[in-house]
């Protein structure tokens, strides 16, 4: 066996064989790790375009995963956004607050902007960046119109916006004085203007000029430790949003969603009150689901919801009972008021329905059911018939003569 070979060779030699086969170990070893650190590091970059929401949420998440599993020397990512819904936002916070990797936010292209809920977003990653043209801040309190909050509720909620980004941007080093006033006044300032600031921590015209710039910058995580970037000749790996994302936030439009839901209560209508015609029930059914995916994304108010569905329950009903019209009036307002306040989108950078598409809906509405209730009220106006059968004597036919 190779045990006894192995002892039954002279001492002297053995010693020798241990020594060569001890440094060949020690050269294989030195040679992989030769290779292991002269390896070309990987960045991967994102593109968050557009609204914050449930959508652009899940995509940084599943990003943060990608640069996390294929140990990335940083993560970038390309914003671009006018704000969006305060949840989304918080969770995409705590996402680059606990990500595994360093992070970099750049805004980018010209003329791209981190305004309102993007300006939080930004200061929870390890570096801002600017793109020459773009502009960052605007982050005062609005409700889910787009209108001031007012009153005592707006005071909390300013104070606990306030307290929220100073701690992002002092856990940074950044200037945590000019974000409480993006906050407090909605200022907004440009990319010099920013640096300058200490808002964002520099300018860069692209991506590979951003990696050289950070290249050797050292970090303070925020969940602790003291690492920096090795980014000099990465590799960029580019992650696309998933198509299942990028439908999703299509129909998470506010307004694309209120168009579906009509469509799924229209349909479904259709199918009822005209039997195998089988298309109503399908564009219905379709357009639920697709209304339930959008919704399960958006913070709903349930009073607008249930206002919503009261509409409809009112204009069937109007459709049977001898009402003459007054709860298909009652549905219209209720239909108005339900659409006016059907989404909570929080307070930061809130979006909502359009009014010209709840003044579109509700003239729609009033037109069908008052055709479909005209001709309803028409129908139970006509003179009733008297329908019963007679029995009839033959004639006889000497009769006749």
């Amino acid at each position: 066996c190779p045990r006894r070979i192995f002892n039954g060779i002279m001492p002297g030699r053995r010693f020798w064989l241990t020594a060569a086969a001890a440094t060949i170990a020690l050269l294989s070893g030195g040679v992989t790790n030769a290779a292991a650190a002269g390896a070309q590091p990987t960045v991967v970059t994102a593109s968050l375009d557009g609204e914050i929401d449930g959508a652009t949420q899940s995509f940084l998440g599943q990003a943060i995963g990608r640069a996390e599993s294929v140990h990335a020397a940083a993560l970038v990512v390309l914003m671009n956004t006018p704000g969006g819904l305060s949840t989304s936002m918080d969770d995409m916070v705590t996402s680059l607050l606990n990500a595994r990797v360093p992070t970099i936010v750049y805004v980018t292209p010209a003329g791209a902007r981190a305004d309102s809920a993007g300006l939080f977003v930004a200061q929870a990653a390890d570096v801002v960046a600017m793109a020459p043209g773009t502009n960052i801040g605007s982050a005062h309190p609005i409700d889910s119109s787009g209108a001031n909050i007012g009153g005592e509720l707006e005071t909390k909620i300013v104070n606990d916006a306030v307290a929220r980004i100073r701690e992002l941007a002092t856990s940074h080093g950044r200037n945590a004085d000019w974000c409480e006033q993006a906050v407090r006044q909605s200022v907004n300032v440009s990319d010099a203007q920013a640096v300058s600031l200490h808002v964002a921590d520099l300018q860069a015209n692209d991506v590979p000029s951003l990696l050289a710039a950070v290249d050797g910058r050292q970090l303070v995580r925020p969940h602790g430790g003291q690492t920096a970037f090795h980014v000099a000749g990465a590799t960029v790996q580019d992650v696309p949003m998933p198509l299942q994302l990028r439908f999703l936030q299509l129909i998470t439009d506010p307004n694309v969603a209120y168009v579906l839901l009509l469509l799924a209560i229209f349909g479904l209508l259709g199918e009822v009150t005209m039997p195998g015609a089988i298309l109503p029930g399908v564009v219905g059914a379709i357009s639920a689901v697709l209304a339930l995916l959008a919704f399960s994304s958006l913070p709903i108010n349930l009073a607008g919801a249930l206002l919503v569905v009261l509409a409809f329950v009112l204009f069937v009903i109007d459709l049977k009972a001898p009402t003459h019209g007054v709860l298909t009036v009652g549905g219209i307002v209720s239909l108005v008021l339900g659409s006016a306040f059907l989404f909570n989108t929080g307070p930061i950078g809130g979006v909502a329905l359009s009014p010209l598409l709840i003044i579109g809906a509700a003239l729609a509405c009033a037109g069908l059911f008052g055709f479909v209730l005209g001709k309803a009220i028409g129908a139970r106006n006509r003179p009733a018939y008297d329908m019963t059968a007679r029995a009839v004597r033959p004639a006889d036919p000497e009769e006749m003569r």
